[in-house]
């Protein structure tokens, strides 16, 4: 396996678990103030981790593809997104299906790490694509 493809992959998933505690930290300190008593329909740990998942699937691709000389990473990284939004979708279909009572706090502890998180993906592959055609 290439060595610049293990580095970055090993940098990128530092920063990722980095980054994840601190909004994990932040977010399970926000539920416990905030809405305590709240039962919500998804643990927070699942959707962090499927968010975890997606972002390293759709980094991972990325990255592979670069290190085996492909050049069009852009449409990698958009066909990376749909899937994300896809799997978004059939993640949350269980939620949407039962009809849940506190459809705000659940929207809320989904969606805010996701758009969090995609803006950190956003970033970290921008800033690869970057260093790529300097």
């Amino acid at each position: 396996m290439n060595s610049i493809l293990k580095k970055r992959q090993l940098n990128f998933l530092m920063q990722l678990v980095v980054f994840s505690l601190i909004l994990y930290g932040i977010h399970s300190y926000l539920n416990y103030h905030f809405v305590q008593n709240t039962i919500t329909f998804f643990p927070l740990w699942h959707i962090y981790l499927f968010q975890i998942v997606t972002i390293v699937i759709v980094y991972s691709l990325i990255n592979y593809r670069d290190s085996i000389g492909k050049s069009e990473l852009f449409n990698t990284f958009i066909l990376g997104m749909l899937l994300k939004m896809i799997l978004a979708m059939v993640f949350l279909l269980p939620w949407i299906l039962s009809k849940p009572e506190n459809k705000g706090v659940d929207l809320a502890n989904f969606f805010i790490p996701y758009f969090l998180f995609l803006a950190f993906e956003v970033y970290s592959v921008t800033s690869f694509l970057q260093t790529k055609n300097q």
